[in-house]
């Protein structure tokens, strides 16, 4: 039985101030990443979606809301498929201007394997892998959308790939609105794709890391 479980980035968020916002609660789409949210749609509006989950975050379940609609469909929130926590969150974390200049930051950051300045990378690939079974199970010979973040959405795939958990940030292939696709056969997974619906909006979107 084919299954597949589709792993959705948000889109753009609305960040005048540039911080690395995690999980802080009141940081939206922007306008255009409500445009990337209504392209994912678009993107799988020909397909066989039965399951939407979103993170809790305001900005994945922006980006939900158009798949859901498109499919007829509600919105379960998953606790599970959340962003990292991370212990900057609030502050800017540009190169030469944020707080990572700051020698009082610099104590956080010994360890880049576990990593030591937030969430270790084992817990975010234990929860995620907990709810994409989950989202498959629940989806059983259809499809089913889950949006969260970047850095659960890259070490999901890095756990299905069977490979090294630990990673330099800017190798992640996992831009804003992207969709990165579990196909199952029945519970054994048979393939991962990748696709970016909104390619030709990346280059007018906020580069801050998180977006």
């Amino acid at each position: 039985m084919r299954t597949v479980v589709h792993l959705l980035r948000h889109g753009e968020v609305f960040n005048p101030d540039g911080v690395l916002y995690g999980r802080l609660p009141g940081f939206y789409l922007s306008d255009l990443g409500q445009e990337m949210a209504v392209r994912a749609a678009d993107a799988l509006a020909g397909h066989d979606i039965t399951h939407v989950v979103s993170s809790p975050m305001e900005r994945a379940q922006q980006t939900a809301a158009p798949m859901a609609e498109r499919h007829g469909l509600g919105v379960e929130i998953d606790p599970r498929v959340i962003e990292a926590d991370n212990i900057f969150e609030g502050q800017r974390v540009s190169v030469g201007d944020g707080v990572l200049r700051q020698p009082k930051a610099w104590r956080h950051l010994y360890n880049p394997f576990k990593p030591s300045w937030g969430e270790p990378y084992t817990e975010v690939a234990d929860r995620m892998h907990a709810a994409v079974r989950d989202a498959r199970d629940s989806a059983q010979g259809h499809e089913a959308v889950i949006v969260s973040h970047q850095l659960p959405i890259w070490i999901a795939r890095l756990r299905a790939e069977d490979r090294r958990l630990w990673h330099d940030p800017r190798s992640r292939q996992c831009t804003l609105a992207s969709l990165t696709s579990l196909t199952y056969d029945d519970d054994r997974l048979a393939a991962i794709t990748y696709t970016e619906p909104s390619r030709d909006l990346l280059p007018g979107a906020s580069k801050i890391a998180g977006a």
